[in-house]
């Protein structure tokens, strides 16, 4: 069995991040329902955000496809920051932005070495 590098753990650990919130938007317990209601989202906008950190963690898993998942990760990310920070709920800005600095080393660390093998 081959070594981990640091940089194989990070991306399996966003992998994990996406997929955990995959599900707790896909389920949308009482509480995340509560958010999306007041942030003025539709009542079904949370199966969006659910299926597209899915496919982010997906794609995030093999690493031909790292880049694509991560960007829509980004993307995710951006997005959930951009809502609390408009609602002026900045103590929840506090994950997604650590998550978005993550996600951007994330992508440096794995962009440099595929133009490197180029």
């Amino acid at each position: 069995m081959g070594k981990i590098s640091a940089k194989q753990l990070l991306a399996y650990a966003l992998v994990v991040f996406f997929i955990i919130g995959a599900i707790g938007n896909i389920i949308a317990p009482k509480t995340i329902m509560d958010d999306y209601a007041r942030w003025g989202y539709p009542q079904w906008f949370h199966f969006i955000t659910g299926f597209l950190e899915l496919a982010a963690a997906i794609l995030m898993l093999r690493k031909a496809s790292r880049l694509a998942g991560s960007i829509i990760a980004v993307g995710i990310m951006s997005s959930a920051i951009i809502t609390v920070v408009y609602h002026s709920e900045y103590s929840h800005m506090i994950a997604p932005s650590i998550v978005l600095i993550l996600l951007i080393i994330s992508i440096y660390l794995h962009r440099k070495k595929l133009t490197k093998e180029s």
